[in-house]
């Protein structure tokens, strides 16, 4: 039998807002897509304390893009996370540009320590949900104690500022968890196309949305609300 939950979420607008913000309370996947003059990619995003093996398996097969776990800057800082840029001293790491931004957001890969290889779906699925549990309240966190790098999952750090600074789905998703009030620790992954070799289009994305019964948000939906209440 669904939960009462599901049944509430189907009637609402199938981008809608209270939708998403109920499905991340519910630990479900939103699509994300951030604009169309930015990376103009969708990515699958999950609460990343709620991540199953086979949530894992439906982000490599249905995605396929890079797995990652984006925390806020508050979060990130408390564990001591640095911008990867910050320790790169090869000098490929000089004068980065991304067309798209001023920056990454990447910071440490990282295994949990009671994994084995950390890639294969469980491992990565325990990484991933002890980051969202450890968000939850990182001053009572070891993070070097529980995670070691480096590792087989990305993590991202958010701009200080969140969308203030930045719009990319690090952000977005952290902004989107703070909106349902779980922890600031989300999953993003990029859906890919098999047959074009680039993103997967706004338009299959969320064809893929409704036939899984996913919410579908575009990034302005996330922004305006952050910036009217």
């Amino acid at each position: 039998m669904l939960p009462d939950s599901y049944s509430y979420r189907r009637k609402e607008p199938a981008n809608g807002l209270e939708s998403a913000i109920d499905a991340f309370r519910d630990g479900d996947p939103v699509l994300i897509h951030d604009a169309a003059d930015r990376e103009n990619e969708v990515d699958i995003v999950y609460p990343a304390h709620a991540v199953t093996p086979s949530n894992v398996a439906r982000l490599r097969n249905d995605a396929g893009g890079l797995i990652c776990v984006a925390l806020s800057h508050e979060v990130a800082e408390t564990f001591g996370l640095p911008f990867a840029e910050e320790l790169i001293g090869h000098p490929a790491g000089n004068e980065t540009t991304i067309d798209y931004d001023d920056r990454s957001s990447f910071s440490l890969t990282v295994n949990h320590r009671e994994t084995f290889t950390g890639i294969v779906d469980n491992d990565r699925a325990r990484t991933i949900s002890e980051l969202g549990h450890a968000a939850r309240n990182p001053d009572t966190t070891d993070f070097a104690a529980e995670f070691d790098t480096p590792g087989h999952v990305h993590t991202l750090k958010a701009a200080p500022n969140l969308l203030e600074d930045r719009r990319g789905h690090t952000e977005l998703g952290i902004a989107l968890a703070g909106l349902a009030d779980v922890p600031p620790a989300v999953v993003v992954c990029e859906m890919l196309d098999d047959e074009t070799g680039g993103a997967l289009s706004r338009s299959n994305a969320a064809s893929y949305a409704g036939r899984n019964d996913f919410v579908f948000l575009d990034e302005s939906t996330i922004i305006e609300k952050v910036r009217n209440g």
